[in-house]
C-alpha cells in the first residue's frame, strides 16, 4: 500500500464513523420529532375537549380524568424533549472530536506539504530530474527513477487536494455545531415552557380533585350505577361468547371433529376461515387504528385507585376514549357482527367477532349495523351518545380472546 493510500485511508476512516454517527442521530431525531409532534396533538385535543367541558358550570370528573391525560401527555413530551437533548448533546460531541481530529489531520497534511514543496523548490530545475534518470547504473534504475518522479508529482497533487477536501469537511462541521448548538438552545427553552405548563396544570388537578371531594356521596352514587353496567355489559358479553364458542363446538362436532383435543371450554374451535381471520387480527397487535377518527384516552385498562375517593380502587375492562361531539366509532378490524344489545348505563353495545378475538364497542346513541353483518376495517358502527349537560362524549373499547380480557392499548397503535 502506497504511502498516499495510507494517509487517504487515515482521513477517511473518521470520516466514515461521523457519517455513521449522523445518520443514526438522523434517524432517531426524526422518530423523536414524530412523537413530540403526536403529544403536541393529543394535549391540543385535549385542551379542545376540556374547553367544551369548562362550558358545564357542574365540575365532573370527567373534567378530571381529561386533565390527566393532558397532564400524562405533557410529561410524556417532557421526557421526548429531554431525550432530544441528550442526543444533540452527544451529537455536539461527536461533532467536536470530528472538529478535533480533522484539525490535528489537517495540520499533519500541511506539515507534510510544505516538506514537500521545500524539497520541490530545492530541485526545481527540470535539468536535475534528468540528470537523476541519466546517471543511473541501469535501464532499470533509470525506469524506476522516472516512474518515483511521475509518482511524487502525482502524491504532491493529491496531498494538495487532500487539504481542500480536509478545510471543506472541517468547515462543515464548525457550521453543524452551531447549528447543533442553537438547537440545543431552542430545546432547553421549549423543555422550560412546558415545565411552566405543567406546573400550572398539575395545580390545578389538585384544585379540581378538593372540589371534587367536597361531592363524596354524589361520586359514590355515580360510580355504583357505573359499576353495576360495567358488570351487566361483561355478563352480557361472557353470554355472548359462551354461545358463540357452543355454536363453533356443535358446528365441529357435525363436521366430524374432536373439538375436545384442540380445543377447551372457553376457547373457540374455528373453521380454516375463521382461523385465518383471527391470526390476521394477531398479527396486528399495536397497529389497529383507534374506534374514533380522534380522541384521547382518559380511562385505562385494568385496576387503579379511583381519581377521586380515597381508598377506592376502580376496574376497566377496557379504555375508554374521550372525543369529539357527534363522534361516529368505527370497527378496528374485519370481522362479523357477534351482538347488538342494549345495556341500562351503557347506552347501545356493539360487539365483532374476528376469529377467537372479539372486540367490544359500548355508548352508541344510533347503530348503523346488525347481528350477523360482515364488516371492514373502519367501517361505521354508529353515532356515539353526546351529554350535552356533561359536555362529554366517550366510546368504551373492550377487546377479548376467548374468555379473556386485553388490554385495547397494547392493541391500537400509538398516536
Amino acid at each position: 500500500m502506497s504511502k498516499y493510500n495510507k494517509i487517504y485511508l487515515l482521513f477517511l476512516l473518521p470520516m466514515l464513523c461521523i457519517a455513521t454517527s449522523g445518520s443514526l442521530f438522523a434517524q432517531n431525531k426524526k422518530d423523536l420529532e414524530a412523537k413530540k409532534a403526536a403529544l403536541q396533538k393529543e394535549i391540543s385535543l385535549t385542551n379542545k375537549l376540556l374547553n367544551e367541558t369548562k362550558k358545564n358550570k357542574e365540575l365532573t370528573i370527567d373534567e378530571l380524568l381529561k386533565l390527566k391525560s393532558k397532564i400524562n401527555a405533557r410529561m410524556e413530551l417532557i421526557s421526548a424533549i429531554n431525550q432530544e437533548i441528550k442526543l444533540v448533546n452527544k451529537q455536539i460531541s461527536t461533532n467536536q472530536n470530528g472538529i478535533t481530529s480533522l484539525q490535528k489531520e489537517l495540520e499533519k497534511l500541511k506539515q507534510e506539504y510544505a516538506k514537500m514543496i521545500y524539497y520541490a523548490f530545492k530541485n526545481k530545475s527540470t535539468y536535475n530530474k534528468i540528470m537523476f534518470v541519466f546517471s543511473s547504473n541501469s535501464f532499470n534504475q533509470a525506469y524506476k527513477r522516472l516512474k518515483y518522479i511521475q509518482q511524487y508529482s502525482e502524491y504532491r497533487k493529491k496531498q494538495a487536494e487532500s487539504i481542500v477536501k480536509t478545510q471543506q469537511e472541517l468547515k462543515s462541521k464548525i457550521a453543524e455545531l452551531e447549528k447543533d448548538k442553537q438547537e440545543k438552545t431552542a430545546l432547553l427553552s421549549l423543555e422550560y415552557q412546558e415545565k411552566q405548563k405543567l406546573a400550572v396544570e398539575q395545580t390545578e388537578q389538585e384544585s379540581t380533585v378538593k372540589k371534587l371531594q367536597s361531592k363524596e356521596q354524589e361520586l359514590l352514587s355515580n360510580l355504583r350505577k357505573k359499576q353495576e353496567a360495567e358488570r351487566k355489559l361483561q355478563k352480557a358479553i361472557e353470554r355472548i361468547i359462551e354461545e358463540e364458542i357452543r355454536k363453533a363446538r356443535e358446528a365441529a362436532a357435525k363436521a366430524n371433529k374432536d373439538p375436545k383435543s384442540s380445543t377447551t371450554t372457553t376457547s373457540f374451535p374455528m373453521t380454516p376461515e375463521a382461523l385465518k381471520l383471527s391470526n390476521s387480527f394477531a398479527s396486528n397487535k399495536g397497529k389497529l387504528p383507534w374506534p374514533v377518527l380522534e380522541g384521547v384516552i382518559t380511562d385505562r385498562f385494568g385496576q387503579h385507585p379511583h381519581p377521586v375517593l380515597s381508598g377506592i380502587e376502580v376496574n376497566n375492562n377496557g379504555i375508554d376514549i374521550s372525543t369529539v361531539k357527534g363522534a361516529i366509532a368505527r370497527a378496528i378490524f374485519d370481522g362479523e357482527v357477534s351482538s347488538v344489545a342494549i345495556i341500562p348505563g351503557g347506552g347501545k353495545v356493539v360487539m365483532i367477532r374476528h376469529g377467537e378475538y372479539l372486540s367490544v364497542y359500548s355508548y352508541f346513541n344510533d347503530v348503523y349495523v346488525k347481528k350477523g353483518d360482515k364488516i371492514t376495517t373502519k367501517q361505521h358502527l354508529g353515532t356515539l351518545i353526546s351529554e350535552p349537560d356533561k359536555a362529554k362524549t366517550n366510546v368504551h373499547l373492550e377487546i377479548w380472546k376467548g374468555m379473556t380480557k386485553l388490554n385495547p392499548e397494547y392493541w391500537i397503535f400509538r398516536k
